[in-house]
């Protein structure tokens, strides 16, 4: 189960207008954008969710995915960054697996649930 301070953030525009500029420095920091990569790049591909959903991925978001890592990659060994016209910027950092990942996840809870449903045979 995921906390999160976010809906309590959200909901109150005096703690949201401070915390904005602090979310978006952090962001830059972060430095991964100036690598080419968006956010949903960052996850992590062991576990099964993650795996079924980027199977369920269309092939061009799956090539461009591979192309954006590879790149970074490439970047990461050379040491540089990328020119500043092909940073990500906020409005192309939209989550593309994440949405995909919450219904896999669904799917996988129903399924254990139905799998422990005990069926009860009345004589």
């Amino acid at each position: 189960m995921k906390y999160s301070l976010a809906p309590y953030i959200i909901s109150r525009p005096w703690l949201a207008s401070f915390f904005k500029p602090v979310a978006s420095w952090y962001t830059n920091a972060a430095g991964y954008r100036q690598l080419g990569l968006r956010y949903d790049d960052l996850i992590e591909e062991e576990n099964d969710v993650a795996q079924k959903a980027l199977k369920r991925l269309s092939a061009k978001e799956s090539y461009e995915r591979i192309y954006r890592i590879r790149r970074a990659v490439q970047c990461s060994y050379q040491h540089k960054l990328l020119p500043k016209d092909q940073w990500v910027n906020q409005q192309t950092d939209a989550r593309y697996l994440q949405p995909i990942m919450d219904q896999v996840n669904t799917e996988f809870n129903e399924k254990e649930e139905l799998d422990a449903m005990a069926v009860i045979r009345k004589h």
